[in-house]
């Protein structure tokens, strides 16, 4: 892994792709491992991702503890299918706008992208190759903090699922784990659960919900609370907004309320600057 420096709790890993395709201008840390983008061949979207999600998988594997920046949420499959190398049981905090909870037979839109945690909890078979033989995550170990935009379909399978729905509030998200016991955690956060308005070039902003600070104090309480094994960022911006001031700082705030404090090369000198805590350069 490259060399961390004052991250030495995490491993940062950056995949810098948008389901199947490259997002070139992804910010990646001085102190990151940049996944390379394999070889990727002709055929359907699905087939890619499941290269790229190989790739991923072989960087997050020897990672002792994995906090992986990416351009989506299906890309997370990788990763949880990395951790249950090392961990038999695993429970997952699900941080969203959305619900990412639709299936190839109930998504009105047929993208991807809006089936992650699905995925993880065993409701796409076949729509990979079984190369990460990742274990579907029960229902019962998994919290969904916000997912306050979802589709018809996609409401009425969370209903009928033993998935645990909180707000994304510090103490609801606590309590939620709490009650989960000492299971590792996977910690995943898609960047839309923040505010719309707060979240300049955003590609699918999801309108009002909770502020950037109170996302900051959810994840600082499941750091509290759980034993958060892996956490992920899903960085969801526009390709020409994935590199702004705005984005990095962003970026920023929500690793260090993690625990890890990402140092960014300067684009025009090329030495590197380091995020401030509360994210302002």
């Amino acid at each position: 892994m490259a060399d961390r420096g004052t991250d030495s709790a995490w491993d940062l890993i950056v995949t810098p792709w948008h389901l199947d395709e490259q997002v070139p201008a992804f910010p990646i840390p001085a102190t990151a491992t940049r996944v390379p983008c394999p070889d990727l061949p002709a055929g359907s979207v699905a087939a890619r991702m499941s290269r790229l999600h190989r790739a991923a998988f072989d960087a997050v594997t020897p990672a002792a503890r994995p906090l992986v920046l990416s351009g989506d949420c299906p890309t997370t499959r990788a990763a949880v299918a990395a951790l249950q190398r090392r961990h038999r049981d695993l429970a997952v905090l699900w941080l969203d706008a959305h619900g990412d909870f639709n299936t190839p037979a109930i998504s009105t839109s047929g993208y991807l992208g809006g089936m992650a945690l699905a995925m993880l909890t065993g409701r796409t078979p076949g729509l990979f190759d079984d190369t990460l033989d990742l274990r579907p995550v029960p229902d019962t170990s998994v919290v969904l903090a916000d997912a306050r935009d979802l589709d018809p379909a996609e409401r009425d399978a969370l209903t009928v699922s033993h998935v645990r729905r909180v707000p994304a509030d510090p103490a609801a998200v606590a309590a939620a784990l709490d009650e989960l016991g000492p299971t590792p955690v996977y910690l995943h956060l898609d960047i839309d659960v923040i505010d719309g308005a707060q979240l300049p070039g955003a590609r699918f902003p999801a309108g009002p919900g909770p502020s950037l600070t109170r996302i900051e104090d959810c994840l600082a309480a499941a750091c509290a609370t759980a034993d958060i094994a892996a956490a992920y960022l899903a960085c969801a911006w526009l390709p020409e907004h994935v590199d702004d001031r705005a984005t990095r700082q962003t970026i920023g705030r929500l690793t260090a309320a993690l625990g890890a404090n990402p140092v960014w090369p300067e684009r025009a000198t090329g030495s590197v600057l380091r995020t401030a805590p509360d994210g302002v350069r």
